[in-house]
């Protein structure tokens, strides 16, 4: 691989060589020039063809991946923010695509309606400050707006802390996995820092903090449905992001520092199964993976499992390492009766270090010159 890139750098150094040596041929004195380097009329109309061509073509594929893969897109969102996410992303896409549009096809247009021609001297204007005025107050008057949109839009999926009876649940990212650490009765999490890992206490919990013995360790996320949610994010070793696509929500999980995000779900895991754009991709991908298994099982190998049902899921969406792809947590958003029932059935933290025995990592105070993060709604 090393000697093929090797290749590749020495192919395009040559090749800049061999363009750069054309640019100063043409540089210099005109009469000097070989005739035969000049572009010729007909030259000129290749070249406009070829650029008014290559326009339809490219606006004709534009047009067929919208049509094809377009309903590759996410569905709409399963939280109450989701929806200005969305309105904020359709109008920064259409502005987009309006001017890619109009630049991309006048570029093609002129370049063909305005080739050079024998004898024929362009118009143009060397100085044109009512054009410069327009097409300079056009873009900051768009891109103000979007941005103070923008920030107003940011400024109210992030006003979280005064949501009534949220629930506040840690992230706790390592490679390559997630933990949730679900707060008590009290809704308050405990003290916690890496120093204090050992044993069964894999999220280092501080055990001598009263609030952290409700709280509850969890290898899944459970929600209950139109219930705001506070997750509080900490990373073990490197730099995560905690994803989650459905819910159009996602932040950074910096070690040594706390992040935080919240929203409130609202369409159960049941419900968003039901609806035909997901009914229509589980079938879909389930006839992909067919196709893929008989191929499999035709060369002899193991064919793929069944993909029958959707399901939410906590991604990574740093790459974090080797096995960053597989770094993920199913979240279930259900009714808040199911959800009561399923964190009923949870272990308690301090019930779960007694069970196994450990040694409290706490019992000598706190990590000297370590500050202990205290996490709390």
């Amino acid at each position: 691989m090393t000697v093929f890139l090797i290749i590749i750098v020495v192919a395009l150094f040559a090749i800049t060589v061999w363009q750069l040596s054309k640019i100063y041929q043409l540089s210099r004195d005109t009469n000097t020039i070989d005739s035969t380097q000049v572009a010729t009329d007909k030259d000129n109309k290749t070249q406009g063809n070829l650029m008014l061509a290559f326009g339809i073509a490219f606006y004709i594929f534009m047009l067929y991946n919208f049509w094809n893969f377009g309903n590759r897109a996410l569905p709409a969102a399963s939280s109450e923010h989701g929806a200005d996410y969305d309105n904020l992303m359709l109008i920064s896409m259409v502005l987009i695509m309006f001017v890619q549009v109009i630049t991309q096809g006048l570029l093609h247009y002129f370049a063909f309606k305005y080739k050079g021609r024998k004898g024929q001297k362009a118009l143009f204007f060397a100085d044109n400050d009512k054009l410069e005025f327009v097409w300079t107050i056009i873009p900051v008057i768009v891109l103000s707006g979007l941005i103070i949109y923008g920030l107003f839009t940011w400024s109210d999926i992030m006003d979280i802390e005064d949501e009534e009876d949220p629930i506040v649940i840690e992230l706790y990212a390592k490679q390559f996995s997630w933990h949730a650490r679900y707060a008590g009765e009290d809704n308050v999490l405990g003290k916690a820092n890496v120093r204090f890992i050992e044993g069964a206490n894999t999220l280092g919990v501080d055990v001598s903090d009263s609030y952290a013995h409700d709280d509850k360790v969890t290898g899944e996320i459970h929600l209950p449905v139109g219930r705001p949610v506070i997750f509080k994010m900490r990373s073990q070793d490197v730099l995560h992001s905690a994803y989650f696509p459905h819910f159009r929500a996602q932040m950074n999980v910096v070690p040594g520092m706390i992040t935080q995000f919240g929203f409130t779900p609202t369409q159960t895991t049941d419900e968003i199964r039901e609806t035909e754009y997901m009914v229509d991709k589980i079938d879909q991908i389930g006839e992909i993976r067919r196709e893929r298994s008989e191929e499999l099982m035709a060369a002899g190998e193991e064919p793929l499992s069944d993909y029958t049902e959707f399901d939410y899921y906590l991604l990574c969406n740093k790459i974090c390492g080797v096995a960053h792809y597989n770094m993920q947590m199913k979240v279930v958003v259900e009714t808040e009766e199911e959800f009561n029932a399923w964190i009923a059935e949870q272990q308690e933290f301090i019930d779960t270090i007694e069970s196994e025995d450990t040694q409290n990592p706490a019992d000598s105070g706190n990590v000297e010159g370590e500050e202990v993060a205290q996490v709390e709604n």
